[in-house]
């Protein structure tokens, strides 16, 4: 993902959602399932029970079509650090998605195993089946290991497709992100697209501060740095949107009258924001933390052709806690245009979500992630049928997980229903 504008924009009008995450090795993810994903997912869980695992795994995908695989494992400590202690298997990963919401959209699954041999990653596995009709049979139609396999031309790969086999120049290539450069291997390139295309976001107030060059970037990039780029880019090409997301910022900080970038004579491009009661705006960097962390979010929700995927790690920091329902709203209904993952400590955050939007995350004996919708925990829909919220219900133990200041465990009312 490029933050000037270079990747794909051609956003589908009914976007792709991923249904099913399957992690093996990766950290304390030794085998952890998230089935039924929902358009806004959201992770809850002490520290350290695996929110920022769960996170790094989509970020791990993305940099490896983005930057490449050896740069992704190496980032990561390699197989040492990021492989679960004590495994003997590969690292895999294994998503579950459709191209779109429409009705009878094929269910595609995508699995990469991923091994280091002599200090380098390898790709040992991966591949790409489709499922068609309710009673459809799997079909795959790319499976490579080790650099070596097939795949099924057309744009509706079968059994009678012709295959295509080609031999990597090296075995920690993926092969989507190779085949799907070729016309004939479509539904290969609109997966290599769809990953391509992750915001896995770092958001930092800091780096929103910046004075970039000036010039219209269309995306955020995921530090924010672009910022002033951003919003001289919707000002000049979609002023309309900008001004609804001013509307939107005043109505979640009402002192804000506006925003604005300004290119200096250097070339730079400064972001100011004016206060109402002052006459003259002040420099993004003397500007609140939460301030631009809430502009910066709605910039980024109210793309005009937003990514496929947003990942949004602790939005809370420098909130105020007030803020996070109406932030909790904006998540929800960007989610009706590309699918978010979000992790949070934050109980004013979930208030605002239903049962299925949340998993609750834990650590078991043997320091492994397990993962439990909250919807499946005991009581939980019949205290917020009375009115409970879920961040309440939280905070007093109703979860069974999640309280730093106590032994961790399962949830107690979710394994065996006792």
């Amino acid at each position: 993902m490029t933050s000037a504008g270079t990747a794909n924009r051609s956003a589908p009008t009914s976007p792709p959602r991923i249904e099913y995450l399957k992690v093996r090795n990766f950290r304390a993810l030794r085998s952890v399932e998230f089935k039924k994903l929902t358009p806004l997912t959201v992770l809850l869980g002490p520290n350290g029970s695996g929110k920022s695992t769960v996170f790094d795994v989509f970020a791990f995908l993305a940099e490896c079509f983005d930057s490449g695989l050896r740069r992704a494992w190496d980032r990561r400590g390699r197989a040492l650090e990021l492989k679960t202690r004590g495994s003997r298997g590969p690292l895999a990963i294994e998503i579950k998605y459709r191209e779109s919401t429409k009705p009878k959209t094929p269910l595609i699954t995508y699995h990469l195993s991923v091994n280091e041999f002599r200090g380098r990653p390898v790709v040992e596995r991966e591949w790409l089946s489709w499922t068609r009709g309710i009673r459809g049979k799997p079909f795959r139609f790319l499976d490579y290991e080790r650099g070596s396999g097939h795949a099924a031309s057309g744009n509706e790969p079968d059994e009678e497709a012709q295959r295509t086999t080609r031999r990597l120049s090296s075995p920690d290539l993926l092969a989507v992100n190779a085949l799907g450069q070729f016309q004939e291997h479509p539904r290969v390139a609109a997966l290599r697209d769809f990953i391509s295309g992750w915001y896995v976001s770092y958001l930092a107030a800091d780096s929103a501060r910046s004075q970039p060059e000036a010039g219209p970037h269309e995306r955020l990039s995921r530090t924010g740095d672009n910022l002033a780029n951003v919003i001289q880019c919707l000002n000049e090409r979609h002023p309309r949107r900008l001004r609804r997301i001013f509307a939107l910022l005043r109505l979640r900080v009402p002192q804000i009258e506006s925003v604005s970038a300004e290119t200096m004579a250097d070339g730079r491009l400064l972001l100011k924001i004016k206060d109402l009661p002052f006459d003259d705006p002040v420099l993004a960097r003397f500007a609140s933390d939460g301030t631009l962390k809430m502009l910066a979010y709605l910039v980024l929700m109210h793309d005009p052709e937003p990514p496929p995927f947003i990942g949004l790690e602790e939005p809370e920091n420098f909130l105020h806690p007030r803020l996070l329902a109406g932030l909790a709203e904006e998540c929800r209904r960007a989610a009706e245009r590309t699918q978010l993952l979000v992790t949070t400590h934050s109980p004013f955050f979930i208030n605002s979500l239903g049962p299925d939007e949340v998993r609750i995350l834990w650590r078991d004996g043997a320091g492994h992630t397990q993962t439990r919708c909250v919807a499946e925990l005991r009581g939980v829909r019949e205290f917020m049928d009375e009115g409970a919220q879920l961040g309440s219900l939280w905070m007093e133990g109703h979860f069974g997980v999640g309280d730093p200041l106590t032994a961790e465990g399962a949830p107690i009312h979710s394994l065996d229903g006792r």
